[in-house]
């Protein structure tokens, strides 16, 4: 008996192309939810706690109260620049705590130039948004003229509305009888010394 095995060939050709077939359909099935994912799903695995995804927050605007304190651990690890971003994003969006940042920032030369006029209108902002830390600063910038034209009944008066919302340094300055030695680091004199 002569055994003709083309005809098993051909089978097996048939059955390994339907095979084949069978498995690119399913591979094809299994990647098209990881193709439409970007579209429907958003990002797989974004970052959640980390320093790019509070940048990435800062920069589209979506601040929380997470994302704009971060930005002292930012500060802190010495990213001044970055922690500028995440301040005044969350400045814009109201939040006076990074007002008052913004400030000290400003105020120390930390990612930018030292300005004491941009400190102060910082300061000025958070306390016009009732901010008490904001209160006591402006009062000690309009105390010193720092920043702003020296105006002491004023200052007082900042000083005073932060003591009345229960600041502790406020209602010392007030103790003091305002005299600002008494809240000012002696390593800070230089930067409040007349320039005349």
């Amino acid at each position: 008996m002569i055994y003709d095995h083309r005809g098993d060939e051909k089978r097996g050709t048939l059955w390994y192309v339907g095979t084949m077939k069978q498995i690119l359909a399913c591979l094809a099935l299994l990647a098209t939810p990881a193709l439409a994912q970007d579209d429907q799903g958003g990002t797989l695995n974004p970052e959640e706690m980390s320093i790019n995804r509070v940048l990435e927050n800062a920069a589209s605007g979506q601040v929380d109260m997470s994302t704009c304190a971060s930005g002292y651990f930012i500060t802190k690890a010495g990213r001044h620049v970055q922690a500028r971003q995440v301040f005044e994003a969350c400045a814009a969006a109201g939040y006076t705590g990074a007002m008052t940042w913004m400030s000290q920032l400003d105020n120390n030369g930390l990612g930018a130039e030292y300005d004491p006029d941009k400190a102060a209108a910082w300061d000025r902002k958070a306390a016009e948004a009732g901010d008490p830390v904001g209160k006591f600063n402006y009062g000690l910038d309009l105390l010193r003229g720092h920043g702003v034209p020296q105006d002491q009944a004023l200052g007082r008066q900042y000083v005073d509305a932060a003591a009345q919302d229960g600041l502790a340094i406020a209602k010392r300055l007030q103790g003091a009888d305002y005299d600002v030695d008494a809240v000012t680091p002696d390593a800070d004199n230089w930067k409040y010394a007349p320039l005349f």
